[in-house]
C-alpha cells in the first residue's frame, strides 16, 4: 500500500512539473506581434514559466511557422539546444506584406515537455522598392513663408467584404494620417528621425477596423519636422530638402482572396487647415477658425482644394521601422497655479517632462491664447526661459468660439515643468490643464529602490532624464534650440539606459544611422549628422560606434548587433590609427572631459583640466579592445590577432607619453586616473598606486568629484574596484555642490547638464548652455545597479543567460534592491541589513544560471531559507574569497541570510 501511495505521489509530482512548464512572452525581433518587419530571417524569443521549481533549464524546443490561413511554412522539429532568445527563422523566403503565425514548445532538464504556446504573429513589410505602387505626392498649392501644415486627402469605395487592411506610410517631414476621420495608429512624430538622405523609415498599421463597405476617405496632415525644419543653430533649415511630401499605400485583402491597393497618386487633393506654422524648436500656431471639419471623412466637399504634384523621390532608401514609436505616456495634473513676482500666470506640473500641455477652454472666436514653456523658475520665482536660447518653445492658439475647445499641438514638443498662460479668457482652473509626456515607447526594464530617499529621487531623475531625451534618437536636451543626437552623451549613458528600459530596438535603429553618417570612418558629434562634415571624430563621442554595440551585446546577448555594426566599429578604429603617429593619437579636435568641475585652484596644481590627447589615447585603446572582443565573438581570428597587437602598441605609446616610471600621470586629475584604470592603460604593478592617487585627489577637494562627461561614468566603479569603496559611497551620497544629490536637494526632477546648473545661491550657470534635462551625469545609475545592488551579466553568458549577483553594501544604505526584466524573465538582486544579520533576496528566471557572491565572514555563516548551504542540494558552493561566499544557482527564488562579524561591509573587495 505504501509503495502504491509513493507511486501516486511521484506521478503527481511529475505531472505537476510538466503542467507547470509553460512558454509565454513570445517576441519577434524584440516585439510582440510586430507589423512591417523587413528582416529576411526574423528572430524569435520566448520565456519559460516553471512555477516554483528550481534549476529549470530548457534542453530543446520545437517551433512551427504557418501563414495566417493555416498553410505550413517551416517546422524545426525537436532541436536540442538551450537557446530561447533571438532564434533565427531558417525557412523559405518570406513574402512582402504577408502575415505569419508561430508557436513554440520546449523540453526542460527534467524531461518535461510544455504544451504549445499561444500563437504569436508578425507581418512582413514591403521588402523591395518595386513593392511600392504608391507615388510620392506634394501639395499642389504655393506655400507661404510660415509653411502651414498641408492637408492631403482622397476618397475611395470598398465593395467587398474585407479580411485585412494594412497601411504603409512615410513622409518627407512629419505626418499624421487618418481613415474616415479617425487617427491611424497612436504613434507621434512619424516617420521618426533617421539619416534621411540614406535611410527613411516607413510605418505599417493594421487599419482593418477603420474601414467600411461603401464610401471611405483617407487623409494626412504634414509638417516640416526634422526633415526641413530648424535644426541646430544659425538659421539652419532645409537640411534634407525643401519639399514636403507623402508616400502612402493602403493594402486591402478581401475574404474572396483578391486584393486592391489605394495609393498616393495624382488623384489626391491638397489644402491647409488650422495649423498655420509648426517648428520643433519654436512650437505651433493653430487658428481653429481655419479648421476644415470633416476633411478626412467621406462626403467632404473638396471642390475648392487644389490638386497635388507627383514627385520622383527615392524609394530605394525606404526601410521598415525597427524601434518603438513615440507615444503619449504619463499625464500630470497641475500641482500649483500661481502668479509670479512679474505678474505672470504660471502652472507648475511638479515634474520636468517632455511633451505638451492639453488645455480645455471656452472663449470667443478670435481669442488668442499663448502657452510658453520653462524648466525652472529664477531666484526671484519668475518664469525663466533664457536657457532655451533661440527656441521660442511657445504654442499659440486662436479660438474658433462657440463651445469648449481642447488645445494641444500636433507636430512639436517642449521640455518643461512650468507653463506660462497668456490670454486665457477666465480664471485658471487646475481641472482644465494637463501635461502629457511623450517619448519612445520602450518597455520598462529595471526598478531600483533603496533605503535612502534622496538616492531614490536620483533614480527617479535618471529615469525621467532618459524618458525626456529618448525621442526616437538619444537627444542631449529636449527644450532648447538643439535636441540633437550627441554621440558622447549616448555612449556614456548607454549601459544605464539598458537597466531602466529595454533599448535594444531603440539603439539598434540609431546605430544604423551612426554607420550611415560615418565619414571615412570618423563618427560625427551628432547622429543624424546635421552639423556637417567637419564635426566628427572627437574622442569619447565617436567611440559610441564601439561602446554601445558591445554594451548591447552584454545586455541582450545579441551577436546580431555586433555583426551589424562590426564594419562601423572597425572603420572607427582604423580612422584613429590613420590619425596617429607612432601609435599615439594626438591630433584633431576633442571635447575632452566636457563640463568638468572647474575649481579656481590653478595656483596649487590640482586643476581638474585633463589633457585631451591623454583622454583620446585612452579611448583609442578602449575602442580597439572592444573591437578585439567583438572579433572574438564573431570568430574573426585574423582581426583578433591584428588588433590585439595594435592594442599593445597603443598602451605602450600611452605609457611612454603620459606616464612616469612610477605610474604618475602628466595630468594629475581624477578623470586621467579613472580612464587609465578603467581602460587598463597601466601595468598591473602600478594600478594600486594609481587608485590611491585618485582617492587622495578626491579627498583633497573635500571628498568631491571634479570629473566631466567622460570621467564621471567610471569614477565610482574604478574606486570600488580598486579598494576605495568608502570613497565611492561618499561621492554618491554627498549632498553639497558638486555632487549627484545637490540637484536633488535643489528640487530637481531630472538630471542637469552641469553640476551647478543652478548654483547654491539659486542663481544660474551661463544660459548659453544650461539644460535641466540632460541625462549624461545620470550614468552613475550603472554603478548603482551593477555594483551597489550587484546585478550584472557574465561575459560567458551575455544577455543574463549567466547572471552575476555581487552586491557591495556600504554608505548609509540599510537596503537596496533592483529587479530587471530580461529576455528570460525578471531577475532580482536585493539586500537588507537587519541588526547583526545580512539578508539577500535573489530571483533567477528559468533557463538561466547565476553566480552569486554573498558578503559573509565564512561559508558556515550563510544559510538559504532555513538550511545551511552545505545541506542545500539546489546550491553549489564554489568557495570563499575576499569577503564573499560564491555559490552557483539555477532558476528560482532564494533567501540568503548571513550572521556573524563582518557580515556585510565595504571591506569586501569587488
Amino acid at each position: 500500500m505504501k509503495k502504491i501511495i509513493l507511486l501516486h505521489l511521484f506521478a503527481a509530482m511529475v505531472f505537476g512539473a510538466a503542467a507547470q512548464l509553460k512558454v509565454h512572452h513570445l517576441l519577434t525581433e524584440n516585439k510582440p506581434n510586430p507589423l512591417g518587419v523587413d528582416a529576411a530571417q526574423p528572430r524569435f524569443s520566448w520565456q519559460l514559466d516553471a512555477g516554483n521549481r528550481r534549476n529549470v533549464l530548457q534542453t530543446a524546443y520545437e517551433l512551427v511557422v504557418q501563414t495566417d490561413d493555416g498553410q505550413p511554412v517551416w517546422r524545426t522539429g525537436k532541436v536540442a539546444t538551450p537557446q530561447s532568445v533571438l532564434v533565427p527563422f531558417k525557412g523559405p523566403a518570406l513574402a512582402s506584406g504577408k502575415r505569419y503565425n508561430w508557436q513554440v514548445r520546449v523540453w526542460d532538464n527534467a524531461g518535461n515537455a510544455s504544451d504549445w504556446s499561444e500563437p504569436s504573429f508578425w507581418q512582413m513589410g514591403l521588402l523591395k522598392p518595386s513593392d511600392w505602387k504608391a507615388q510620392w505626392i506634394e501639395p499642389g498649392f504655393a506655400e507661404d513663408a510660415t509653411r502651414p501644415s498641408p492637408l492631403l486627402r482622397k476618397e475611395f469605395s470598398i465593395a467587398k467584404k474585407l479580411k485585412r487592411a494594412t497601411a504603409y506610410i512615410t513622409a518627407h517631414g512629419l505626418y499624421e494620417a487618418y481613415l474616415n476621420g479617425s487617427r491611424i495608429g497612436d504613434a507621434y512624430f512619424t516617420p521618426g528621425w533617421t539619416s534621411y538622405n540614406k535611410r527613411l523609415q516607413y510605418q505599417a498599421y493594421d487599419v482593418t477596423g477603420q474601414l467600411q463597405q461603401g464610401a471611405n476617405a483617407i487623409g494626412a496632415a504634414l509638417a516640416s519636422g526634422w526633415y526641413r525644419g530648424n535644426l541646430a543653430w544659425g538659421g539652419n533649415r532645409d537640411i534634407y530638402g525643401r519639399d514636403i511630401a507623402l508616400l502612402m499605400q493602403l493594402q486591402l485583402e478581401f475574404e474572396d482572396g483578391t486584393t486592391e491597393q489605394i495609393v498616393t497618386d495624382g488623384s489626391w487633393k491638397s489644402s491647409t487647415g488650422a495649423i498655420r506654422s509648426s517648428e520643433i524648436y519654436h512650437g505651433e500656431k493653430v487658428d481653429a477658425r481655419l479648421d476644415q471639419p470633416g476633411w478626412n471623412k467621406p462626403g467632404f466637399n473638396d471642390a475648392s482644394w487644389t490638386g497635388v504634384k507627383t514627385a520622383a523621390h527615392a524609394k530605394e532608401l525606404l526601410v521598415a521601422t525597427y524601434n518603438e514609436p513615440i507615444r503619449k505616456k504619463e499625464t500630470f495634473a497641475p500641482v500649483k497655479i500661481f502668479t509670479t513676482p512679474k505678474g505672470e500666470q504660471v502652472i507648475d506640473f511638479g515634474q520636468n517632462l517632455v511633451g505638451w500641455a492639453e488645455v480645455k477652454v471656452r472663449g470667443a472666436s478670435g481669442q488668442q491664447i499663448i502657452l510658453s514653456h520653462a524648466e525652472v523658475l529664477d531666484k526671484a520665482g519668475n518664469f525663466y526661459i533664457t536657457n532655451l536660447r533661440a527656441a521660442n518653445s511657445r504654442d499659440t492658439f486662436i479660438l474658433k468660439g462657440g463651445g469648449e475647445e481642447v488645445l494641444a499641438p500636433t507636430f512639436t514638443w517642449h521640455g518643461f515643468r512650468y507653463l506660462k498662460v497668456e490670454g486665457y479668457p477666465s480664471t485658471l482652473n487646475k481641472a482644465d490643464f494637463e501635461a502629457v509626456a511623450l517619448y519612445s515607447d520602450m518597455p520598462v526594464a529595471g526598478k531600483f529602490t533603496s533605503s535612502n530617499e534622496l538616492i531614490n529621487q536620483l533614480q527617479h531623475n535618471i529615469e525621467w532624464g532618459q524618458r525626456g531625451n529618448f525621442l526616437d534618437v538619444p537627444t542631449d536636451c529636449p527644450q532648447r534650440d538643439e535636441r540633437l543626437g550627441w554621440t558622447g552623451d549616448a555612449q556614456v549613458f548607454s549601459r544605464t539606459a539598458m537597466f531602466n528600459m529595454n533599448v535594444h530596438s531603440f539603439f539598434t535603429k540609431w546605430m544604423q544611422d551612426v554607420s550611415a553618417d560615418q565619414i571615412d570612418g570618423a563618427v560625427p558629434f551628432v547622429v543624424p549628422n546635421v552639423l556637417g562634415a567637419g564635426s566628427v571624430a572627437s574622442a569619447g563621442w565617436a567611440d559610441a560606434a564601439t561602446i554601445i554595440p558591445w554594451n548591447m551585446y552584454l545586455a541582450y546577448g545579441d551577436t546580431g548587433i555586433l555583426q551589424q555594426q562590426y564594419g562601423s566599429m572597425k572603420a572607427w578604429v582604423e580612422h584613429m590609427r590613420r590619425k596617429s603617429k607612432n601609435d599615439l593619437w594626438n591630433t584633431g579636435f576633442h571635447f575632452g572631459d566636457w563640463l568638468f568641475y572647474r575649481p579656481d585652484d590653478d595656483n596649487d596644481g590640482r586643476a581638474a583640466v585633463t589633457d585631451k590627447y591623454l583622454v583620446a589615447q585612452c579611448f583609442y585603446a578602449h575602442s580597439t579592445q572592444l573591437l578585439v572582443n567583438a572579433a572574438k565573438v564573431l570568430g574573426k581570428k585574423a582581426d583578433v590577432l591584428q588588433y590585439s597587437a595594435l592594442l599593445q602598441k597603443i598602451k605602450d605609446a600611452f605609457r611612454k607619453e603620459y606616464m612616469t616610471p612610477s605610474g604618475r600621470l602628466v595630468s594629475g586629475t581624477q578623470t586621467a586616473y579613472v580612464l587609465a584604470l578603467q581602460f587598463d592603460m597601466l601595468p598591473e604593478a602600478l594600478r594600486k598606486g594609481a587608485a590611491e592617487r585618485l582617492a587622495e585627489n578626491v579627498k583633497s577637494y573635500g571628498t568631491h568629484l571634479t570629473t566631466g562627461f567622460l570621467g564621471t561614468p567610471y569614477l565610482c566603479e574604478v574606486l570600488s574596484k580598486n579598494g576605495q569603496a568608502d570613497v565611492a559611497f561618499a561621492l554618491l551620497l554627498r549632498e553639497q555642490y558638486p555632487s549627484w544629490l545637490f540637484p536633488v536637494k535643489m528640487g530637481a526632477t531630472t538630471i542637469w547638464e552641469r553640476w551647478d546648473g543652478q548654483k547654491p545661491d539659486s542663481s544660474f550657470q551661463t544660459p548659453g548652455m544650461n539644460s535641466f534635462n540632460h541625462y549624461a551625469y545620470g550614468a552613475i545609475g550603472e554603478w548603482m545597479y551593477r555594483t551597489v545592488a550587484g546585478l550584472d551579466t557574465e561575459e560567458d553568458g551575455p544577455g543574463y543567460k549567466h547572471i552575476r549577483v555581487k552586491p557591495l553594501p556600504g554608505g548609509n544604505f540599510n537596503h537596496v534592491a533592483v529587479t530587471l526584466q530580461t529576455y528570460y524573465g525578471p531577475v532580482t538582486s536585493g539586500w537588507k541589513r537587519e541588526g547583526a544579520s545580512f539578508n539577500m533576496e535573489v530571483v533567477i528566471p528559468a533557463n538561466t544560471q547565476a553566480s552569486v557572491f554573498i558578503p559573509a565572514p565564512s561559508v558556515n555563516a550563510v544559510r538559504e531559507g532555513d538550511m545551511a548551504l552545505s545541506q542545500n542540494g539546489a546550491i553549489k558552493v564554489i568557495g570563499y574569497h575576499n569577503g564573499y561566499v560564491q555559490v552557483k544557482i539555477g532558476s528560482g527564488s532564494y533567501q540568503f541570510t548571513t550572521t556573524g562579524s563582518g557580515a556585510a561591509t565595504t571591506s569586501a573587495k569587488r
